[in-house]
């Protein structure tokens, strides 16, 4: 699934130790808040260290999550996460891309390099 907006709130990282593996684990929730008539607000979960730096999501930023939900029972009660599995920046913060690399004089295409005036491209 995928939701576009911006995000308006950055929560702090929560971490733990795994029962299961003794291995430690680090979460970080986003708000999100959509940019339709109506605005609706998206709470998302990244897990992992590695993927919470890669993402590297600020407050203020536009963009498309790919997330899946996923609901889960403890003790008789119903928990729903939403968890982030890659976002894609869609704001003109971005740096551009480089300008690709002149074409060299000795490659130009025939009809450029014709000797008359009239023949001109442009």
């Amino acid at each position: 699934m995928e939701i576009t907006g911006k995000i308006i709130l950055v929560l702090p990282e929560r971490s733990g130790i795994s029962q299961r593996s003794g291995q430690e684990w680090k979460m970080q929730t986003y708000v999100l808040e959509t940019q339709e008539q109506y605005p609706r607000k998206v709470a998302f979960e990244v897990f992992g260290a590695d993927r919470i730096a890669l993402m590297n999501i600020k407050v203020g930023e536009t963009l498309v999550v790919s997330f899946d939900v996923e609901s889960r029972e403890y003790q008789g009660r119903w928990y729903t996460s939403v968890r982030a599995w890659k976002v894609e920046r869609t704001d003109s913060t971005i740096a551009p891309t480089q300008a690709p690399a002149p074409v060299p004089q000795s490659v130009a295409p025939a009809a450029v390099a014709s000797s008359s005036d009239e023949d001109l491209p442009f």
